[in-house]
């Protein structure tokens, strides 16, 4: 089997179609000159077979995982699984249509308790190889074995308490170590078998990305998406480069205009000593630029030119996963930003304007918005805000609080709007989103998947709220003045990230200015329109 190398000079261009949205925007990345660890790609039409257990299938994917590590282990130096210089791989999904958050990732696989032992001697550093492998564990276990994330948490939340830490980013190696023996213990206790040679992770990693395709999550996303005739996910397996390495090293996501509001400003977020899922899966919540300004500022310069490049290469507004490895920029993955109806509009009127597209290509990108609907929103008489956070997708929602998917959709199905309030942003509530008129959560950022989700589907969406205490289980949730119930109503905006008790007024203006600058567009192209020939 013939894999597709992406990175160490590689300069192959392929198809969307044969390798999925993600590693062919990656290739092109890398063919810019942009760090890019190098990669791997098994395609899109492995998927169905693999899912199936076609067992010709299954010997295509071993020869094409022996092909791709030998080309990652000459292209980074390192053996796969060593116990000297150990190579770590991600093991990544990509449709040909970006699905954030849908599909299945597996991260530093590899990190057996031999290749433990080589990333303490190559680094000299304890923590970091023992974070590794507790978060292998907790990926691959979830992931390929089907361990409720919940055993991990609940493990890990233990530990913090006994420790007296903040957080586990506070744990040191000592603890670190108890704590992946911990996960190896609750793995055995569930009666699931952990691989432990790198290859039989590797293989096992790739088929769960693969059935991944078929999950309960990614099948809503793609019927409320109208996605239904993709024809699976292509698997990438990409050399690890190590956020989580120290304190000047983080992961991050950075849009290069801001994807609620529309304004030409890059939103950038971050979190040091840090793998990407820490950000994107909404479990806490990341500091902005400014963190990489004080801490990296060559870094920051670094990452801002890489948004302008990428944004022209694309010609369209980028979101992009980066990792900083001690002090390294890398570039993991882009894609067309998720957006807000009005962010679309002021991003095709920003980009005519700059040059970097037609107002024929504007048009074309709008052609799914409804521009009479258009309006910014706004609360009305409504007094003072209850709660604050982090502004996440712009609009205003009015509606009962909810805390839970199947609640959400029971009061919706009365005829009721829903605000859903949750403790953090997690894709699985998708089926949530769609019926929710708004969404609320403890913690997270802007550029969380399930954050992404809600601009695509218009959801006002406010994250990370600090003084926010959600018990799902009891239906209620704790502001700093007031209890929440479910039923209550609520009022959230999005673009501010305020919350307030109650129903409030909605009161709508509409962007004058950037609709007049479509139908200027409009009339210039029927003025320019060719006149039909008479009929012979």
């Amino acid at each position: 089997m013939q894999i597709v190398p992406i990175g160490a000079g590689s300069t192959e261009r392929p198809s969307v179609e044969i390798v999925g949205a993600k590693a062919a925007n990656l290739a092109r990345v890398a063919a810019l000159g942009l760090p890019v660890p190098p990669a791997f790609v098994l395609p899109v039409e492995l998927c169905a077979a693999i899912v199936d257990g076609d067992i010709k299938a299954r010997q295509r994917l071993d020869d094409g995982l022996t092909e791709g590590i030998e080309f990652l282990e000459t292209a980074t130096g390192r053996k796969f699984g060593d116990r000297r210089a150990p190579l770590l791989v991600s093991v990544r999904s990509g449709a040909a249509r970006s699905m954030p958050g849908m599909l299945d990732t597996v991260l530093n696989v590899g990190c057996t308790a031999t290749a433990v032992r080589g990333l303490v001697r190559i680094t000299g550093r304890p923590r970091f190889a023992f974070d590794c492998r507790r978060r292998f564990l907790e990926s691959y276990a979830t992931v390929v074995l089907g361990v409720a994330p919940a055993v991990f948490k609940t493990l890990r939340d233990e530990l913090v308490r006994s420790e007296g830490v903040a957080g586990e980013q506070a744990l040191d190696g000592e603890a670190l170590e108890r704590l992946g023996a911990s996960y190896q213990n609750a793995i055995d206790d569930e009666r699931y078998v952990l691989a432990e040679t790198p290859m039989e992770q590797l293989r096992a990693a790739a088929e769960a990305v693969y059935r991944s395709w078929g999950s309960d999550r990614a099948l809503t996303y793609r019927k409320l998406e109208h996605l239904e005739d993709l024809r699976g996910t292509a698997v990438t397996v990409q050399a690890m480069v190590f956020g989580n390495s120290g304190l000047l090293s983080g992961a991050g996501v950075a849009f290069s205009r801001d994807p609620s509001t529309g304004a030409d400003t890059p939103v950038i977020e971050v979190m040091f000593d840090a793998q990407g899922e820490d950000v994107v899966s909404g479990r806490h919540s990341p500091e902005t630029e400014e963190a990489i300004i004080r801490r990296l500022p060559d870094v920051a310069v670094q990452l801002r030119d890489a948004l302008s490049l990428l944004e022209g290469e694309f010609g369209d507004v980028q979101d992009v996963e980066f990792t900083i490895e001690d002090g390294k920029l890398w570039i993991l993955q882009t894609r067309s930003a998720k957006r807000s109806p009005l962010a679309a509009l002021r991003f095709a009127i920003g980009l005519v304007k700059q040059g970097r597209i037609t107002p024929a290509e504007a048009l074309r990108r709008l052609h799914r918005v409804n521009l009479n609907r258009l309006a910014h929103a706004r609360l009305a008489d409504i007094g003072e805000a209850a709660l604050r956070g982090v502004g996440a997708s712009i609009g205003i929602a009015v509606g009962r609080a909810v805390f839970d998917s199947d609640s959400a959709a029971r009061l919706a199905a009365n005829g009721d709007p829903v605000i859903l309030v949750r403790p953090d942003t997690d894709t699985a509530d998708v089926a949530g989103f769609a019926v929710a008129s708004g969404i609320v959560t403890a913690i997270g950022g802007r550029t969380a998947h399930a954050a992404l989700v809600a601009r695509q589907m218009d959801k006002p969406c406010v994250v990370g709220c600090a003084a926010l205490a959600v018990d799902a289980a009891a239906r209620c949730a704790r502001l700093p003045t007031a209890t929440v119930k479910e039923g209550d109503w609520l009022s959230v905006d999005g673009e501010t990230g305020t919350i307030y008790l109650g129903r409030g007024r909605v009161v709508f203006d509409r962007p004058d200015e950037e609709l007049a600058e479509i139908e200027r567009w409009r009339n210039n192209a029927r003025e320019l329109a060719p006149i039909p020939a008479p009929a012979a």
